[in-house]
């Protein structure tokens, strides 16, 4: 096992590596959503069938909820800077591959490398964060990290629908991959020069291979039927569910004999006696399922049922980006004040949004659409931003830095799965209606009511973790509150977050 050992003082240079970190984040999960107004280009540039289009959003998705937990686990064994720019090294040059590739099925592969690769830096970041940054400090530099996925995601739309508009639909698509170069080679420079070199918590400890071919197997046969579930007609997909069910429930056994052995497990189970993880992470989950699924749902409905073109598409969704940079900018600086009481407030100002769009889409419809509902999504936004970057730091808080990048796996593979699922689910209500009714808006009515209504779970799940809180005794709330800080797994200098 690890010996325990001190990290050492803050570094000067902190804030400027967290925004190396930060150009890293923004390319990768800009990649969820970007490829989406591009898939149109794909099919005329390049003659993308439909099976081809879907693997290369879903396959991504999947490599990339494939690769966070055993590459969070190789980072806390061998060194997080190291798997970090390894990671980035091999996102920018897949993004160029992507680019340059000359067929249907070379895209393909390309694309599979490159999600695996952002599995390998995204928690590298939050681990990072844990390294670098002690208290009150950690909970703005969540804040900003907070920022930064609630733009990406919604700037995706915006970014690549200006990029095919600037240079045309045949070769739109592969400037969608084009733009990620110059952002991943001065991040991957200016990370040689300002990541902190910590010395790795794990040397001597074995690589768990058999945990990791079991949560990789589980993971997906949990993931394949939910990011296919447009493309594979019929039921049997579903099949595979329970075989994940039975896989991931070897792997937490397997996990936990590792514990009793006195060996190096890939996930520490101790981390869901954590009520604080535990319940975070659910947040989390769900909170992705309904959040991400708004982004595919009115790019569809505006591009398909309104005729906007991609980049009219993309500029419609800017107050909800604009507006969750803002929200996730104060989360970060109220969270140590307000704790789950700011998230109670952010998912509630995101289902208020979703039902302001149900009311624009009935009231004006139409090519008005896009100013009736910039305030609801900016209302939206806003609550995002308040929702994303508090629940983040209130469940990392009292991981043990040592256990940080294994940590933010597990958190950031509940959100793939999350938005995979809330995609499947909202997707199917919308194209069910569609099918059937052929109404573009109520079937859009009906897949965001579907969202408010998962949204409305993580809503359920915050309020009963705050009324716990209420009603528990105050040294027991003190102590929940008390999260790991200066020493590897202390509780120094942590974040105390009020009920």
């Amino acid at each position: 096992m690890s010996t325990v050992q001190a990290p050492p003082a803050p570094d000067a240079r902190r804030w400027k590596a967290l925004g190396v970190c930060l150009a890293a984040g923004f390319i990768s999960l800009l990649d969820t959503s970007i490829v989406n107004v591009a898939l149109p280009s794909l099919e005329r540039g390049l003659g993308a069938s439909e099976a081809v289009q879907s693997w290369v959003v879903s396959g991504y998705a999947l490599t990339f909820g494939l690769a966070l937990v055993p590459a969070g686990r190789l980072g806390d064994m061998r060194g997080r800077r190291q798997a970090f720019l390894v990671g980035l090294a091999l996102f920018t040059v897949a993004s160029l591959a992507c680019g340059l590739a000359a067929g249907p099925g070379w895209l393909v592969v390309f694309r599979l490398i490159q999600g695996t690769a952002a599995g390998m830096v995204a928690p590298q970041t939050s681990g990072l964060i844990q390294q670098m940054f002690q208290g009150a400090e950690r909970a703005k530099a969540f804040g900003v990290l907070g920022t930064v996925i609630g733009v990406s995601t919604a700037a995706g739309p915006l970014a690549g629908g200006l990029l095919i508009d600037a240079v045309g639909t045949d070769d739109g698509w592969r400037w969608v991959f084009f733009v990620n170069l110059p952002i991943g080679v001065a991040a991957f420079v200016a990370g040689i020069r300002l990541l902190p070199r910590y010395p790795a918590a794990g040397k001597h400890e074995e690589f768990d291979l058999f945990g990791v071919l079991l949560l990789g197997a589980g993971v997906f046969a949990l993931m394949l039927p939910l990011v296919q579930e447009q493309q594979w007609p019929g039921r049997e997909k579903w099949a595979l569910v329970p075989v994940a069910l039975v896989l991931l429930g070897a792997f937490w056994v397997w996990e936990k004999r590792m514990g009793l052995l006195g060996r190096a497990p890939l996930v520490d189970l101790g981390l869901f006696s954590l009520r604080s993880f535990t319940l975070g992470a659910l947040i989390s989950l769900t909170y992705f399922a309904g959040f991400t699924t708004v982004f595919f749902l009115y790019a569809l409905y505006l591009q398909n049922g309104l005729g906007y073109s991609a980049l009219a598409s993309g500029l419609t969704v800017l107050p909800f980006a604009a507006a969750s940079a803002v929200g996730a900018a104060a989360g970060g600086r109220l969270v140590v004040r307000f704790g789950r009481k700011l998230v109670v407030i952010g998912l509630g100002g995101v289902a208020l949004g979703l039902l302001g769009v149900m009311a624009a889409v009935e009231l004006v419809p139409g090519p008005n659409l896009g100013w009736a509902s910039a305030l609801p999504l900016l209302v939206g936004g806003i609550g995002s931003g308040l929702t994303v970057s508090p629940n983040t730091t209130l469940t990392l808080t009292r991981v043990p830095v040592h256990r940080a990048g294994a940590a933010g796996g597990v958190l950031q593979t509940g959100q793939r799965v999350g938005s995979a699922a809330g995609i499947a689910v909202v997707g199917s209500v919308y194209f069910a209606h569609l099918a059937n009714h052929g109404r573009t808006d109520t079937a859009m009515q009906l897949g965001l009511l579907s969202a408010v209504g998962i949204i409305v779970v993580a809503l359920v799940l915050a309020v009963a973790d705050l009324r716990e809180r209420q009603v528990r005794p105050e040294p027991e709330r003190a102590a929940e509150a008390v999260g790991s800080g200066a020493g590897e797994g202390g509780t120094e200098g942590a974040v105390r977050p009020g009920a």
